[in-house]
């Protein structure tokens, strides 16, 4: 036995392990949203780890292109699917990420939006059932609303506005933990829940809406940077390789099926997260535009992480500093080799929504 050997803990032992099967063979993966930014980066932590996965995407917010290293792989397949119809594949384990994220994406088909977390989350929790897998929900902070205590526990139950603009995505999410756990109590599904705090890293659509991409994109473009309110709203913010890590060790630990909160408690203005942008970006002739505050948009969001550290032995690693330095370096390079990558069809600051996301008339889409 090496001396790295000796130096894992027996949880990251299971881990190194968790690849291959009881029985031997290789733990076959389902990845929902598989293509997106989550997704992707969660497929690549598998693959390198000598998982054999299938992704499953309808490339709404996806890109093949986050996927594309691994085409002609003996591990890897993917399936361009929506998952508010029925799949039929054999798998052991479930990570089920696919929704829209963002709010120019969620809420531009917010039906849409709020079938595929119900009846999509539905789907999943049936092939779950029928094939004895285990499934992972990613779920959101956006659960717990406009919170009125901070940090957020998960026994919080939220501050949610149900009939808001926000509401496809933040009640659509509430009725998929619903799901799962019903599923759970009633059926014996295997099931892990996480609840995702803002994430940020490469990979990220330019016009997603989402304010890191959305400070990085108008730096760039030596646009003013949006700031909404007076700029003291907080967020925390965790780098996607942290927390691809941490749902990683929820899949694959036995001790709680959660939810678990999984995010960076360091907490940021939006003043603070813009000015730490244009010092990525010395050359940027940005300055910063104030704008009213959208409705619903809570005024601080934080997570308590006592469980992900207790069940887990996970915490985020990379600070904030760090990781924007990544970000922002890989949304320079995209756009670099794609210059059209920094120009929005739509107003300035604005998203472009792939025509697959538009409503379509009298079919209930």
């Amino acid at each position: 036995m090496s001396s790295q050997e000796v130096l894992k803990s027996p949880q990251q032992q299971m881990l190194d392990v968790a690849a291959t099967k009881e029985g031997g063979g290789k733990t076959r993966v389902l990845i929902t949203g598989g293509a997106g930014f989550i997704g992707s980066h969660l497929l690549d932590y598998l693959m390198e780890r000598g998982y054999d996965c299938i992704v499953c995407d309808n490339f709404f917010t996806g890109k093949k292109e986050n996927v594309a290293r691994w085409m002609g792989h003996p591990n890897f397949e993917l399936i361009r699917h929506d998952i508010v119809e029925h799949l039929m594949v054999e798998v052991d384990q479930i990570y089920h990420l696919a929704c829209p994220a963002s709010p120019v994406h969620y809420q531009y088909n917010a039906i849409k939006t709020i079938k595929t977390n119900i009846i999509g989350t539905m789907n999943m929790c049936g092939l779950a059932k029928r094939t004895g897998a285990r499934i992972l929900l990613a779920s959101t902070s956006e659960v717990y609303g406009d919170p009125d205590i901070h940090p957020q526990v998960e026994e919080y139950w939220g501050n949610v506005n149900c009939i808001g603009p926000r509401s496809c995505y933040d009640e659509g999410k509430r009725t998929a933990e619903t799901l799962m756990m019903d599923y759970h109590r009633q059926n014996g599904v295997d099931i892990r829940i996480v609840r995702i705090f803002n994430t940020y890293g490469p990979r990220m659509v330019f016009h997603d809406g989402r304010v890191v991409s959305n400070f990085i994109v108008q730096a760039l473009r030596n646009d003013n940077i949006t700031i909404y309110g007076d700029g003291l709203q907080s967020r925390s913010f965790c780098y996607v390789a942290d927390l691809v890590e941490g749902i990683y060790r929820l899949m694959n630990q036995t001790e709680t099926t959660g939810p678990v909160n999984l995010g960076n408690p360091g907490e940021y203005t939006m003043k603070e997260l813009a000015e730490k942008v244009l010092t990525c970006l010395p050359e940027s002739a940005s300055n910063m535009e104030y704008r009213p505050l959208p409705e619903d948009d809570p005024k601080r969001r934080r997570p308590d992480i006592s469980k992900a550290k207790k069940y887990l032995k996970w915490e985020p690693t990379i600070p904030l500093d760090d990781g924007l330095a990544k970000t922002v370096a890989d949304f320079a390079e995209r756009a670099k080799r794609n210059p059209k990558e920094l120009v929005c069809s739509h107003q300035k600051g604005a998203a472009k929504v792939p025509e697959s996301a538009k409503p379509i008339a009298a079919t209930g889409a």
